[in-house]
């Protein structure tokens, strides 16, 4: 299913949903990561931005728009635009964006530079990222 919206995305959810098994910050949270990976791969356009996104919608770190880790996550934002060669508000299909990220930073190593400190980052380590293993269209 194709859809005509844009959704704003967080650059570094980029790397985030490549490795996204179901586990999250609460139930509510990874049932909503899990639906918002199912509708970027049917075919969704991104915008790409340095903020509060769709994702951050459900998630107990959001207070009022505004993430508890700005600071740590706004670093994972720019650095993934800068590998990516990308530039904060652009606008294009999910799956050119994370063809980039999987190309530019996941198969090169480059992941536990931008995200190495993340809560999360054993989740990463112990699998193969998503956009390698399977194509996105």
């Amino acid at each position: 299913m194709c859809t005509d919206k844009v959704f704003p995305l967080r650059p570094h959810h980029g790397m985030c949903l490549a490795y996204f098994r179901g586990e999250g910050y609460s139930d509510r949270f990874s049932r909503h990561m899990k639906e918002m990976l199912d509708t970027l791969q049917n075919g969704a356009d991104v915008k790409l931005c340095v903020s509060t996104d769709e994702i951050c919608s459900a998630c107990p770190n959001n207070l009022e728009g505004v993430c508890t880790s700005h600071s740590l996550t706004e670093r994972y934002d720019r650095q993934v635009l800068d590998f990516c060669g990308f530039s904060e508000n652009q606008i294009m299909p999910f799956y050119v964006f994370v063809r980039q990220v999987e190309q530019k930073i996941l198969s090169t190593k480059r992941r536990m530079e931008i995200c190495g400190d993340c809560q999360w980052n054993s989740i990463c380590e112990s699998q193969p990222s998503r956009w390698k293993s399977s194509e996105v269209t």
